[in-house]
């Protein structure tokens, strides 16, 4: 029986009655306090929160008018849901981000579910880091290159090969020569380029590589042509040269064919492109705003958390999500003790340390401490 525990001294309770509301009131046998007892919903309206944010659904198609279940949907609005730390040691990591107004979720997923999240205002190398601190380090990971990247993984991966999307290395050089270059070199390098996608296997990469360096070769006095602007040197074929120097830097670093070298070392297929990621996640969470437009910035935010913590390895269940996910409040709070101006020894105000530390709330522990 669903009997509820006195909360003075923990003994059984007996019905007494009912309240003007129609409520069961209990009576306790022991030192006869009264209450009543009410069921917590609490669970059951988040997975119905959760039900309409990853579907197509109206608000009035779940049991209620639409004011009703905004006003219970509220409260889910002011939570956080947050990664936690597994230790899972994966063979491949896409990672990526997805821009919203200013602001980009960073993203790191295999090929079966999402393995953390980090809300930024830039990809800068220590939002990428913080993001790589919610993990353990893969023996391969694929990105698209994004601005800050390459030094959090030398950093945080050490022992981690890099490959750069092969599909993201094609569009940069398009880019600069567009789908239908005038030039000769122009034309040449985009076929290059082209031939980038089909190289899958050693014998291939190493042809890509000799053909490349064939054209650096062949077109290296055409490149070094230039004009004089303002009494200035400048370069002619500047765009073609950009392109150069992008495929010449992932070359040297091997971040080009780096799935190649990981087939030599350990066998099978490895990836080449973050494909997984831009169709598996990111696809689904832009047709997830798709559906809901009108959200504000932050619950466009707090929605892809709410994907991709629903999409996680192992996400905790309904009624003990409500109590591990820190809300609002809480990040109030550390923004508030985050401004307080320190002060020196001598009672002059700190020049630095006044900014909130958004890497709080992103540990490689649980939620709350």
């Amino acid at each position: 029986m669903d009997n509820p525990k006195c909360g003075a001294c923990g003994g059984a309770m007996k019905r007494n009655g009912k309240t003007k509301a129609g409520a069961q009131r209990w009576r306790c046998k022991a030192c006869g306090a009264s209450t009543t007892h009410r069921i917590d919903n609490s669970a059951k309206e988040l997975d119905a929160f959760l039900r309409w944010l990853f579907s197509k659904r109206g608000q009035e198609d779940f049991g209620c008018s639409s004011r009703t279940f905004r006003r219970k949907a509220a409260r889910f609005w002011q939570m956080w849901p947050l990664p936690s730390y597994t230790g899972e040691v994966c063979d491949v990591v896409f990672l990526d981000g997805i821009w919203i107004s200013g602001l980009v979720v960073l993203i790191a997923c295999t090929k079966e579910h999402v393995l953390a999240w980090h809300l930024a205002e830039s990809e800068n190398s220590g939002a990428w880091a913080a993001l790589m601190a919610k993990m353990a380090p893969p023996r391969l990971a694929v990105s698209d290159g994004g601005a800050g990247f390459a030094k959090a993984a030398r950093a945080m991966w050490p022992g981690t090969c890099v490959q750069r999307c092969t599909f993201h290395a094609f569009c940069q050089v398009k880019r600069c020569t567009t789908s239908r270059p005038k030039l000769e070199a122009g034309k040449e390098l985009y076929g290059l380029a082209k031939k980038l996608l089909k190289a899958k296997d050693a014998g291939s990469a190493a042809a890509w590589l000799a053909e490349y360096a064939e054209w650096c070769s062949k077109w290296e006095g055409f490149l070094r042509e230039f004009a004089l602007e303002d009494g200035k040197r400048r370069y002619v074929h500047r765009e073609l040269r950009k392109a150069r120097r992008a495929l010449n830097g992932l070359v040297r670093s091997g971040t080009l064919f780096a799935f190649v070298e990981m087939a030599e070392e350990r066998g099978g297929e490895w990836d080449s492109t973050s494909n997984m990621i831009e169709g598996g996640v990111n696809a689904q969470l832009r047709e997830m705003i798709r559906n809901h437009r009108g959200l504000s910035r932050m619950r466009r935010v707090k929605a892809i958390f709410w994907w991709c913590y629903a999409h996680a390895g192992s996400p905790l269940p309904a009624a003990r999500m409500l109590k591990a996910m820190p809300t609002d409040d809480d990040v109030e709070g550390l923004f508030a003790m985050a401004s307080k101006p320190k002060r020196r020894d001598g009672g002059t105000p700190d020049e630095y340390g006044a900014g909130v530390a958004w890497g709080e709330f992103h540990t490689a522990v649980e939620y709350r401490q």
